[in-house]
């Protein structure tokens, strides 16, 4: 995309404690001005010093999102291209390490002829190249991960403060999340924490143009005028940010307290291109008014300790929800707990489950259980649908059960077994072993499947995995009732695999998820809930 020498840049921070909402609340300001017409870019910045999060655990910071070009990245990403419809890209998740990383190689390419390398300029001049990459957009929004006054954050602050000054303080903004608590024995919400939040912020250089206040409630104008008091800023720039139940919400009350016109107002902008089309958002918010029928579905995973873990899998299930005009509740079902049960206790377990989805994940943990619930749904005619992983152990169970080949297996759990999984031989080695496949690959859809009556033609989706199934058992499994409905232009790699004799059983080998959307839900979520629901 172009450079537009108009682009104006805003800047969103956190303070007094973590998991806030930057993210959230970056997409939603981006979504706010795109309903006014105008363009958004979004980009994320992380402090810390994984050169990406892709061989971080999601126990430890969530789901890892990947982008149509490859890149493994932090979740925010899931929410920027959710809620403003955009396709991102490796420039627009930037850790630390990879700063550094960077930094560092040019410096032993000899590139700063001999400078002594300091934290400034070549450090912060690196993370304002990534800041004014090529975007093109009206605005570029970009977040900055971590707490204000996180040690390993401060030199993010401080090119973020270069580059305003740069380009001038009225083609910059700032934006800070904060806290407000409501202390109950006191009976009162307390201001303290963000005022000293922003007391760090400006420590850095930094004035908080505008103030998005975490709050179980609606801030008083009374508070709203003594916060802009201490901290330097009009009455009309501090915003609650209260507890929503579901963040399709957001947008609407911060259009409700007038954040975007306040931002325009910073920028010296026309206050609306257009009125601001927010229906998306109110269909959204209508849907959750209303009293819909309920599909119960079992997700069986095992990385439910964290929150985020699934979350993009989790906002697909709400889209195709949405789309089918039903609530999808989801049940974790831990893949280990599965392993120890009798067939009498498998089934109670999914009682009343309308579908069975087995998603992603890595190592031999939860396996077998895992295993046991992609059988139990195809034996009981149960909507199914499996990803990645959950494609393998569904080929895996199938041959093992349908096929009586009782050592059939993956080479990543087993090296003594009939590989129905396994690393092909050809692919050229990681780090890790083997070839981590990335980001958007394209699939032939076969005619007269299930796959193309949802798809309705080839597809590209994305992928993250670096074990393939074994095509040599194809014959095998379609003598016995499943069949490859997709597979990789050159016929090699299966992609989608199906029971045509089953209500709805298909699995694939990429990640739809990071391709839904609560405006137009992903057709394979789509028709799996439509498949439970019926």
């Amino acid at each position: 995309m172009a450079k537009n020498p108009n682009t104006k840049y805003i800047f969103v921070t956190g303070g007094v404690v973590s998991s806030l909402g930057k993210g959230v609340a970056a997409a939603c300001i981006g979504a706010l001005l795109q309903s006014r017409g105008y363009s958004v870019h979004a980009r994320k910045f992380d402090p810390y010093l994984n050169i990406d999060p892709g061989s971080m655990s999601p126990l430890q910071h969530g789901e890892v999102y990947v982008t149509n070009d490859g890149f493994e990245t932090d979740l925010d990403l899931g929410y920027y291209e959710r809620f403003l419809g955009i396709q991102l890209s490796r420039n627009d998740s930037v850790s630390g390490g990879r700063i550094y990383w960077e930094v560092l190689n040019a410096e032993r390419r000899g590139n700063y002829l001999g400078s002594t390398v300091q934290m400034i300029p070549h450090v912060s001049d690196k993370i304002k190249e990534y800041i004014k990459a090529d975007g093109g957009a009206d605005f570029i929004i970009c977040e900055i991960g971590g707490t204000v006054g996180d040690i390993e954050g401060l030199i993010f602050l401080e090119a973020a403060r270069q580059f305003a000054n740069e380009i001038g303080r009225r083609n910059a903004m700032f934006i800070h999340l904060t806290l407000a608590p409501f202390i109950e024995t006191a009976n009162e919400l307390k201001t303290k924490p963000t005022q000293q939040s922003v007391r760090i912020l400006l420590e850095k250089g930094i004035q908080a143009d505008m103030l998005v206040i975490r709050t179980p409630r609606m801030l008083s104008d009374d508070e709203r005028s003594k916060i802009a008091l201490f901290c330097n800023l009009s009455v009309n720039n501090v915003i609650s940010g209260i507890d929503m139940d579901n963040i399709y919400k957001i947008p609407l009350a911060y259009e409700a307290q007038g954040l975007a016109t306040q931002i325009l107002a910073h920028f010296a902008m026309e206050p609306s291109v257009n009125d601001g089309d927010l229906s998306k958002f109110q269909r959204i918010s209508d849907y959750l008014a209303l009293r819909t029928p309920i599909v119960d579905i079992a997700v069986v995973g095992k990385y439910f300790d964290v929150a985020d873990s699934y979350k993009s899998l989790n906002e697909a299930l709400f889209h195709a929800g949405l789309a089918n005009d039903v609530r999808v509740n989801i049940h974790n079902v831990d893949a280990e707990s599965l392993e120890k049960m009798t067939d009498t206790e498998i089934k109670e377990r999914f009682a009343g489950m309308s579908g069975i989805l087995v998603p992603g994940g890595f190592g031999e943990r939860g396996i077998e259980g895992k295993i046991r619930a992609a059988q139990f749904a195809r034996e009981n005619k149960i909507p199914y649908l499996g990803i990645c992983l959950g494609m393998q152990i569904a080929a895996i169970e199938f041959i093992r059960n349908s096929c009586g080949i009782q050592n059939a297996n993956s080479t990543e759990f087993s090296k003594d077994c009939d590989p129905v999984v396994y690393i092909m031989p050809d692919h050229d080695r990681d780090d890790m072993g083997g070839t981590l496949r990335l980001g958007a690959c394209p699939c032939v859809i076969n005619p007269d499947t299930l796959a193309h009556r949802i798809y309705g033609g080839n597809i590209s989706e994305r992928h993250r995995h670096r074990y393939e199934l074994n095509i040599k058992y194809e014959d095998l499994m379609k003598k016995q009732g499943m069949i490859i409905s997709g597979r990789s232009p050159d016929g090699r790699l299966p992609e989608i695999i199906e029971i045509p004799s089953h209500p709805f059983f298909i699995a694939v080998q990429f990640h739809p998820e990071f391709q839904s959307s609560p405006y137009t839900s992903h057709p394979l979520f789509a028709a799996f809930i439509n498949a439970a629901k019926k």
